[in-house]
């Protein structure tokens, strides 16, 4: 799976605002997370991430690249 900049990706676990969706704001060996609920930011190793995904949604503009 592939993660880009702007993505929204759904984990398995909420945070504790009740959230469980996450806008990826950094892309690399780390993914810096902001959750769409309340704002916090994160960083997340890259395997934590891909093995905690339960879903994805593109970002529309990362489509016409």
């Amino acid at each position: 799976m592939e993660y880009h900049v702007g993505d929204i990706v759904k984990l398995k676990k909420q945070h504790p605002c009740g959230s469980s969706e996450w806008e990826i704001l950094r892309v690399g060996m780390d993914f810096r997370l902001k959750c769409m609920g309340c704002g916090h930011q994160i960083m997340v190793a890259r395997k934590l991430v891909e093995k905690n995904t339960r879903g994805l949604r593109v970002k529309e503009n990362s489509m016409e690249k």
